[in-house]
């Protein structure tokens, strides 16, 4: 398996998250690596990216409320989810960035009541 997301599960309004995503090394490293989501019926879109550096990108609907962070000694990245909103509900996948995309590992489904 080269990407593995977990950590979803259902959560009321307001409350928090926090994602795990393990890769294999050689994708980690190196790598710009970025959490997507999709929600029924919607497109995948990226919701947050960090460079190998720490260097760290968010989707304005997510400013704010979700801080991505990584570990490369552990090849494992984060999504901590704050303030969640029932916007947020969806499949949360991992990955590298946008351009360099490869094979989808299972998402993680995250879950916002209201």
């Amino acid at each position: 398996v080269q990407l593995q997301a977990s950590g979803g599960g259902l959560v009321q309004a307001g409350g928090s998250l926090r994602l795990s995503c393990v890769a294999s090394g050689s994708i980690f490293m190196s790598n710009t690596m970025a959490w997507y989501r999709q929600a029924p019926g919607e497109q995948r879109v990226s919701v947050a990216s960090i460079t190998s550096g720490g260097l760290r990108n968010y989707a304005d609907p997510v400013k704010g409320r979700f801080t991505i962070s990584r570990d490369n000694a552990k090849n494992t990245m984060y999504l901590q989810m704050n303030s969640l909103k029932p916007d947020d509900t969806a499949v949360y996948y991992c990955n590298k960035r946008w351009d360099s995309l490869i094979p989808w590992g299972q998402g993680t489904e995250v879950t916002v009541s209201s």
